[in-house]
């Protein structure tokens, strides 16, 4: 079921309808039907998985918090007659035993995730090393569809898990209500990948109708649909080109090319986020945000603590702490202390960790060494600086340079912005040699354009419609930026809900009409959401 498709928005306008009209206790039961049929949409095959995703972590979760409590009590129970040593046995077997059950869940769901997402790849690799070798290659006979989210729901669910295991979290007894937490379908597709602890409470709470959840949703949607409709779908077209032919052009269009891209693949992730965030606003229920205005970062590690911020927020829980802090990191750590010194020392255990979880974050967006690249790409930049602060901190000393300043913070947001562009576009052109081969037009063709159809080449101005598509996009783009800075403050929806009602109600009237006429025709040839395919 397309998002953006006529279908979609009645069904979710009967689930609003619905939700409000039953007795609120079986409001949670309302939205996990919801999650069935939408992803039922998808395939049986694909329903069948999240099933066993969901059914997998319960029944682990719920022997590992028996055990605990089994724990507790015996030891309650016991304590004047066991011993210290009696007393650390006991938890150590206790121990083993939901440690059993955490590993066995997380190979069952990790597994799944990796042969639908790798298997392919890791084929291709063995090939090639077996046609070096002079040996026959295997053939490649498995066709199958990567169920829809397997990405989202198992990194989701792998996280509820771990809590459970860590206890952090009370494992949820309701089998049913585990199964609405995997599968809630406004964030299934594109995340939000939240905490057990923070989306329960909003599912199973009861909510009752506030004209301003519904005011501030449907708006919040409004604006998500004109993000991916407008804006994001018409540059497709224009990057499409791009990407496809970059050969073909200057340099200099190329690099436009590329920051059209970094445009269109932000329209794209926050429209949807805006759109599902929306629509949950409406029901009262609040979704983890994803995004805090990222081109608007100083750096390319702030950038990454503000893009995406679920999925960074689940390698940092599970991922690099664990890692950083793990007692043979730290041993490592202090063995290079009196070699590279106490800097070098200190960051070490944090260098290991990004260099583990950036490489798992390229293999999550893609099986191809375009993906790994990009992610060891983004690693090595946030390692180099993070090393490299003690001289950074120097020079600003000597040269006096005052990081307050505005023109050296907007020094520093052009400059990340033009880093992630470079470094974004490098999995995206196909495969890695494309990537570097667009890397090297922008580089190496210093061709000046001599009009503006040489310079905007895959931009047809020639026919009015034409013109009249290039002058919306630019405003569309223009009106993110400007709202973007107004919401350093505050959401723009509180600009906005203080215009007279009559103007509020002409520019929501104008944008549908642009979303349903124009952003309706631009959806035909530019496909669904991009990290839909992740």
């Amino acid at each position: 079921m397309s998002i953006t498709s006529f279908l979609f928005l009645c069904f979710i306008f009967a689930v609003f309808v619905l939700y409000y009209l039953i007795p609120s206790r079986f409001q949670w039961v309302l939205l996990l039907i919801a999650s069935v049929v939408f992803y039922l949409s998808g395939g049986i095959q694909s329903a069948g998985y999240v099933v066993i995703t969901a059914t997998t972590i319960y029944i682990a979760a719920v022997a590992m918090q028996k055990l605990a409590d089994e724990q507790k009590r015996y030891i309650k129970e016991n304590k004047a007659v066991l011993t210290k040593d009696e007393k650390t046995a006991y938890k150590n077997r206790i121990k083993k035993r939901r440690k059993i059950w955490m590993l066995s869940a997380l190979l069952i769901n990790i597994g799944l995730l990796c042969f639908f997402k790798y298997f392919h790849f890791v084929l291709q690799q063995i090939n090639a090393l077996l046609h070096l070798a002079g040996a026959n290659e295997i053939q490649d006979t498995f066709h199958f569809m990567i169920p829809l989210g397997i990405s989202f729901y198992t990194f989701q669910s792998v996280g509820y898990l771990l809590n459970v295991y860590w206890e952090k979290t009370t494992a949820e007894k309701n089998y049913l209500k585990l199964l609405l937490f995997v599968s809630f379908f406004p964030q299934i597709t594109q995340g939000p990948i939240s905490e057990y602890h923070q989306l329960s409470e909003e599912l199973f709470t009861e909510h009752k109708f506030s004209y301003k959840n519904y005011s501030w949703g449907f708006q919040r949607m409004i604006w998500g649909f004109f993000k991916k409709m407008v804006i994001a779908n018409q540059l497709a077209k224009y990057v499409g080109l791009v990407f496809e032919n970059y050969a073909q052009y200057t340099g200099i269009s190329v690099l436009i090319g590329a920051f059209l891209y970094s445009v269109q693949i932000y329209a794209d992730f926050s429209g949807y986020m805006d759109i599902m965030c929306g629509f949950c606003e409406t029901l009262g229920i609040r979704l983890t945000e994803n995004f805090d205005r990222p081109y608007f970062s100083k750096s390319v590690a702030e950038y990454w603590r503000r893009w995406h911020m679920s999925l960074g927020a689940w390698f940092k829980n599970y991922i690099y702490f664990p890692i950083g802090m793990s007692t043979w990191n730290r041993k490592l750590a202090k063995t290079t202390r009196a070699r590279f010194g106490k800097h070098f020392a200190n960051t070490f255990p944090a260098t290991i960790a990004l260099l583990i979880v950036w490489t798992a974050t390229g293999m999550w967006h893609g099986a191809s060494w375009a993906y790994i690249s990009w992610g060891l790409v983004n690693g090595l930049f946030i390692i180099f600086g993070m090393w490299m602060e003690p001289v950074y901190e120097k020079w600003r000393t000597r040269l006096h340079l005052r990081s307050d300043i505005w023109a050296w913070r907007a020094f520093q947001t052009i400059r990340t912005f033009i880093l992630v562009t470079f470094i974004k576009v490098l999995p995206e052109v196909g495969t890695l040699s494309d990537g570097l081969g667009l890397w090297k037009q922008i580089f190496t063709n210093h061709q000046i354009p001599q009009s503006m159809e040489e310079l905007l080449p895959y931009v047809s101005c020639s026919w009015i419609i034409d013109r009249l598509n290039v002058l919306l996009v630019v405003a569309g783009v223009v009106t993110m930026f400007v709202f973007s800075l107004m919401q350093r403050k505050q959401p723009i929806r509180a600009y906005f809900n203080r215009l007279p009602t009559a103007v509020r109600w002409l520019v929501l009237t104008v944008v549908v009409i642009m979303i349903s006429s124009y952003g309706v025709r631009s959806t035909w040839g530019a496909g669904g959401f991009m990290y839909a395919q992740f």
